[in-house]
């Protein structure tokens, strides 16, 4: 037989418990080249650089 409880576990002891599991927002950032609002360490979805360098080429959003 498994282990048993002794006692009930109280809903401050096992909210202490799982502090660290709480989420967290990704850390937003303002991209150098465009201005736009993106992850910090990811490629900027709206004009495809990373550390100043071109690594997307993105389709033009402007169409006539």
């Amino acid at each position: 037989m498994g282990a048993l409880p002794k006692r009930k576990v109280s809903r401050h002891r096992r909210g202490n418990r799982r502090q660290h599991l709480a989420l967290t927002a990704p850390t937003m950032v303002n991209c150098p080249r465009c201005g736009k609002p993106m992850r910090a360490h990811y490629v900027c979805k709206v004009c495809g650089t990373y550390k100043g360098r071109q690594v997307l080429e993105l389709p033009s959003t402007t169409s006539s």
